[in-house]
């Protein structure tokens, strides 16, 4: 099959020498890594950490206590806070603890070598006040909300994007000049040929994720449908008038949040998997999870969608519910076989770890060019020298704002 190629920047590169590097990573603070079910990006940092560990670079991973990984944990907060995701007071206190932790490495001499972030906007906008580059990775959609914010911090890091559309919308004068999708390790995800007589939907209870959606395709099919995720702090009403009255045990299937390997059964025995959305989506880990495991994907073109699914070979892009409902008698046109090589050819974590290694090093080769002669690493002042004459300048600094006696 035809599709399209793997990418991992915008532009051709040079090549780029590869060296091991130390790396701080920062998972957002709310759930741990890897997942016990939902939870995304941080299946993402799980998956990217171990690839970059076993390419020898040494990796220090801020997380969510209770986080586990090859790369060395360390959780600045207590407790995770699933239930106050977005709250700035434990993002902040979150980021501000790595970011310490960065710079104190500087000054006792084994300094990273730059900070990957998956944390969200703290880190953007505090990214000035470490001396290592940031490459921040774009886990959320630009919109009227986070244009303005990129738009006056954006300069700060170096801005990684997960698709191309994601890079189409972003904000003028913002630079995004690389693109990695998120990783997926196909081998950890079982394939099948033979599938049960069942759609499947997965996703937090959101109005934008589409599982009311989901149930009106589903019906206008005559085919059962299995619904999995959380019903997260806010989406009660929403569950409870447009979801439940419609489950039943049999026709539709409630089976809450999944992890593991029933994430996985579902996922293999499904005879596709539904995405309804209708929001900006910037990439949609579910359809990858579904393709690798040999289902078909049958989604409204929003967002990266139309990226991910190539239409009438490893799924279909559909206009809404009823042309969603039509396509399920056209799933036997879809080889599961190509549905996952489709996911092997651009998506799989030796791929991506390639693209974030690019990413890393064009990063350092950056900041180093643009620092001042005497601060580049290996020229001049050593690292922990530079670091010590940098606060006795602040300190002269500051000697000469004292009042006058």
């Amino acid at each position: 099959m035809d599709a399209p190629s793997a990418y991992h920047t915008l532009t051709p590169l040079p090549h780029v020498e590869r060296r091991a590097l130390r790396i701080a990573v920062l998972a957002p603070p709310w759930i741990t890594v890897p997942p016990p079910g939902y939870g995304g990006i941080e299946a993402v940092v799980a998956l990217l950490c171990e690839e970059l560990v076993a390419r020898g670079h040494e990796l220090t991973l801020f997380a969510a206590p209770g986080s586990r990984s090859a790369a060395q944990v360390r959780s600045p907060l207590e407790h995770t806070h699933g239930d106050q995701i977005g709250s700035s007071l434990y993002e902040s206190d979150h980021v501000g603890a790595a970011y310490d932790a960065v710079e104190r490495a500087g000054t006792e001499g084994r300094p990273f070598d730059l900070v990957h972030d998956h944390s969200g906007f703290t880190a953007v906008a505090m990214a000035n006040r470490v001396s290592v580059p940031v490459v921040h990775t774009l886990h959320a959609p630009f919109n009227e909300e986070t244009r303005p914010f990129y738009a006056r911090h954006g300069h700060k890091a170096r801005l990684v994007a997960i698709s191309r559309f994601q890079v189409e919308h972003a904000p003028p004068g913002v630079q995004v000049t690389d693109v990695v999708p998120n990783p997926i390790s196909v081998e950890d995800w079982p394939f099948r040929e033979d599938k049960d007589d069942y759609l499947l939907w997965m996703g937090r209870m959101d109005p934008a994720k589409g599982a009311h959606r989901a149930v009106t395709a589903a019906r206008a099919a005559g085919m059962r449908l299995v619904l999995a995720g959380p019903v997260q702090p806010g989406q009660e009403e929403y569950f409870r008038n447009e979801i439940e009255p419609y489950v039943d045990g049999r026709k539709v299937i409630f089976a809450g949040e999944v992890g593991g390997a029933r994430r996985k059964e579902l996922f293999t025995r499904a005879k596709a998997f539904l995405m309804p959305i209708s929001w900006p989506e910037p990439f949609g880990m579910v359809m990858v999870e579904a393709l690798a495991c040999g289902t078909p994907v049958i989604a409204f073109p929003e967002g990266a969608a139309s990226e991910i699914v190539i239409d009438g070979e490893n799924g279909f892009l559909v206009a809404d519910e009823q042309a969603m409902a039509w396509a399920t008698r056209s799933l036997e046109m879809i080889d599961p076989a190509c549905c996952r090589e489709s996911v092997v050819a651009r998506y799989d974590a030796t791929i991506v770890a390639n693209g974030y290694e690019d990413v890393y090093h064009r990063a350092i080769r950056a900041a180093t060019s643009s620092a001042p002669r005497l601060h580049r690493r290996g020229q001049g002042l050593p690292h922990k020298d530079a670091a010590a004459d940098r606060v006795s300048r602040r300190a002269a600094r500051a000697s000469t704002l004292q009042p006058a006696g």
